[in-house]
């Protein structure tokens, strides 16, 4: 998967140091994946919510970070719509983000 964009990840891991590894680890996992259908998500990350409109919510680092992505899947590209705080994201809403 094309994963759209890392700098996203990188600015909020500077404000965050304690998220760096675990974001890292995200990143190179979702790059790696061949996602075709939410099901396959889930194989891999069965606490990730699945939302309407190809979004989906993961739990980072031990439910302390959320990351909220849109997924083109047969275009194979994760657009990163919210990378944040666990307080942070009780604040959004991951359907429309």
């Amino acid at each position: 998967m094309h994963v759209i964009s890392r700098k996203t990840l990188q600015e909020f891991y500077k404000k965050h140091t304690a998220s760096k590894g675990a974001l890292e680890c995200w990143f190179a996992e979702v790059k790696n994946a061949e996602w075709l259908i939410p099901a396959d998500i889930k194989k891999k990350y069965g606490s990730a919510d699945i939302l309407k409109d190809n979004r989906v919510v993961f739990d980072i680092k031990g439910n302390d970070y959320r990351i909220v992505v849109k997924i083109a899947y047969q275009a194979k590209i994760v657009y990163i719509r919210f990378v944040g705080t666990h307080k942070e994201y009780d604040k959004i809403n991951a359907e429309t983000i």
